[in-house]
């Protein structure tokens, strides 16, 4: 041991997954997500809407991880035009390539407007971009013509059942993101925490399955992979970071709060969640005394008032929407600090 660092080996066998931690010594270790998709680490970034541009989604893939493209990245302005979402996105693909040579995605969002979503894809495929992530869009054109262009896919419905999982994978995506209630943003409908979805979901399908929700730390990180998970996919303990566009004091607030602090509320299609404010007090009210899920929505402002309340950070007006992994969350870090904690084990 003279020249060498002293560490020791504790293996853990999970689903057949055999998981080396060596302490004092860095090891690398593949699985199928990393050689999918040509990284690293097994670490998703959520999109995160406009809580994400060209410096933080480089700084996730600079860091090893998959950083993933929103719709309104790096932009004042929320707009729903198909041509103008479209040429936002080649902006800011083509900013992602001048910062990392790192494998990247960009988000295919659902919309009933065939057009809005060909005009996107017909852009990634133009930029070269070599991983797109699916929200909920099962069309089997649309998954043929990505896969004919070489394109790999990461499938996220916002509520995972084992009847998605199997066409998803019949369609011939690579990866499927197995999202509990856990999660920030958009809530699933049906009520199944994180670690109760993934094993199931894990068991119905072949292609690896990506655990989101609740993961903060690589306790998380940990558990998900002992349930089968194979990957974790991430959004909220990556928003109080350096490279995060998100407000100043909305990062604080994060770091300040745990999962007890968080206001639930119904909204479409299913629930919400924020942290406290004067808004997110009213939504919380309107849903006790009745309220509709479309009067909750209309008065929510969607991404209006997430971009008021986490970008430009008035927390009163706006909301400030997380998962209840923020709990573990004690600082404001950077990119690379976050991800080399929770992939430690990697």
């Amino acid at each position: 041991m003279s020249l060498f660092i002293a560490y020791f080996i504790n293996s853990i066998i999970c689903n057949n997954i055999l998981y080396i931690k060596l302490i004092g010594k860095g090891y690398n270790m593949k699985n199928r997500v990393t050689e999918i998709f040509n990284i690293e680490k097994p670490i998703i970034q959520g999109p995160l809407n406009s809580l994400t541009n060209p410096k933080f989604i480089a700084a996730v893939s600079e860091a090893g991880g998959l950083g993933i493209l929103g719709p309104n990245a790096g932009e004042a302005r929320v707009t729903r035009s198909a041509a103008e979402t479209t040429e936002r996105m080649r902006k800011e693909i083509i900013k992602i390539k001048q910062l990392t040579n790192k494998p990247f995605a960009s988000t295919i969002m659902v919309s009933e407007d065939i057009t809005f979503v060909g005009n996107i894809v017909d852009m990634l495929i133009e930029e070269n971009v070599p991983i797109v992530l699916i929200n909920g869009l099962l069309d089997q054109e649309l998954f043929n013509k990505l896969k004919e262009n070489n394109m790999r896919i990461i499938f996220r419905p916002i509520t995972p059942t084992i009847e998605n999982a199997k066409a998803a994978e019949e369609m011939g995506a690579d990866v499927f993101v197995a999202t509990g209630f856990d999660e920030g943003g958009t809530v699933p409908e049906r009520v199944i925490g994180t670690f109760s979805i993934v094993p199931m979901i894990v068991d119905a399908i072949s292609i690896p399955v990506i655990a989101a929700g609740g993961v903060g730390d690589v306790r998380g990180v940990r558990a998900a992979f002992c349930l089968g998970a194979e990957g974790v996919y991430v959004g909220s303990v990556l928003i109080p970071t350096i490279e995060n566009p998100a407000a100043e004091n909305v990062k604080q607030y994060i770091v300040d709060s745990n999962a007890e602090d968080l206001i639930l509320f119904r909204t479409l299609p299913a629930y919400y969640r924020s942290l406290p404010g004067k808004l997110a007090k009213e939504l919380e009210d309107m849903d006790k005394n009745g309220a509709t899920n479309e009067e909750l929505a209309k008065h929510m402002g969607a991404g209006r008032n997430m971009r008021l309340g986490m970008v430009e950070g008035d927390t009163e007006n706006g909301y400030v929407s997380v998962g209840t992994g923020i709990s573990p969350i004690k600082s404001i870090c950077t990119v690379k600090e976050v991800i080399d904690d929770l992939m430690q084990d990697f």
